[in-house]
């Protein structure tokens, strides 16, 4: 079958769009890098390219809007000092910052480009079933080669953790994280099993990690690793989830789950019943931006931004099923 040529050039002129923004990026990346660096704070670049790098061997093989960097919360407050003094814009208000609120990001732009990159905590990362050991994964970090300059990553196993948990948290809507996920296994076979499942139940992530799995086996045909077969054979919510999953996977995020089949998703991947309650209950709760007032009585205004989410998440996902 021969392609039209006006599709073939529209794939080409996409592709050569994709390795410019991939290469300004990277650029950007370095910068940011060297001005936290020279301010000694502490960060590993996640996601992004360098998912793309270790799962493609190719940081432009892989499709990706911002970029995202990990770092302590103790560090987040300074570090939006020195990138506003340099020129970037933050979403969130210094003012806003000194009331202790929590973003699900800390987000910034560079004005007058498409730049745009997250900044994250041990606090934002609110889609870990439990909070994220900071410290542990900082001691685990080590560096890969981007452009022939080294970059801090996590280690292979916590950025694993991780990309399954960034799935589950968007109900696996799109085939291209399932794809991260087979291109790990596949492509990384010194992948530290038993480290994983350690990384993940300190998070309380153990079936979103085997649900992960079960998916880029059945869609991606890359097998469940021989170390974790048995763990994923006899959780038999698996397949129930995975059930689930293929009704709104054809939809590519563009027809959310209705809010009840939301909330039984997220009760249920955890694994523990007692730690999805308290990680339904955390989310369903807790505000982000999107729920904040402008109410100057701190106190005051974060009760009702609390007891307002749920009715914000009903009014937002109250649609019939797809």
């Amino acid at each position: 079958m021969q392609l039209p040529p006006s599709f073939l050039d529209s794939l080409r002129e996409r592709q050569r769009a994709h390795l410019l923004f991939t290469l300004g990026m990277t650029a950007e990346l370095f910068r940011i890098l060297d001005l936290l660096r020279t301010a000694g704070i502490d960060a590993a670049v996640v996601k992004g390219p360098v998912l793309s790098l270790r799962a493609y061997g190719n940081p432009a093989a892989r499709r990706y809007v911002d970029l995202d960097l990990l770092l302590r919360h103790s560090d987040v407050r300074r570090a939006t000092e020195i990138l506003v003094a340099a020129g970037y814009q933050s979403r969130v208000p210094a003012r806003v910052l000194a009331t202790g609120k929590i973003p699900g990001e800390y987000l910034f732009r560079r004005p007058a480009t498409s730049v745009v990159f997250e900044l994250h905590t041990e606090r934002t990362f609110r889609y870990y079933p439990r909070p994220i050991p900071i410290e542990k994964y900082f001691q685990r970090k080590t560096a890969v080669t981007l452009d022939g300059r080294p970059v801090p990553v996590l280690s292979l196993e916590d950025e694993f953790v991780l990309i399954a948990i960034h799935g589950a948290k968007h109900f696996w809507e799109r085939l291209m994280w399932i794809s991260d996920i087979a291109a790990m296994v596949h492509n990384h076979p010194e992948l530290d099993w038993p480290r994983i499942s350690q990384g993940a139940r300190e998070v309380g992530a153990e079936r979103m990690i085997r649900v992960a799995l079960v998916l880029a086996q059945h869609y991606l045909r890359v097998p469940v690793p021989p170390q974790m077969q048995d763990e994923v054979r006899s959780d038999s919510r698996c397949a129930k989830l995975l059930s689930a999953i293929e009704s709104w996977l054809p939809y590519g995020g563009f027809a959310a789950p209705p809010l009840a089949k939301r909330a039984l998703f997220r009760l249920r991947m955890p694994g523990r019943f007692s730690v999805g309650v308290a990680y339904l209950t955390r989310l369903s709760f807790s505000p982000t931006e999107d729920d904040w007032s402008a109410d100057p009585q701190a106190q005051r205004s974060r009760l009702v931004e609390m007891l307002g989410r749920p009715f914000r998440l009903a009014k937002k996902y109250r649609h019939p099923d797809p």
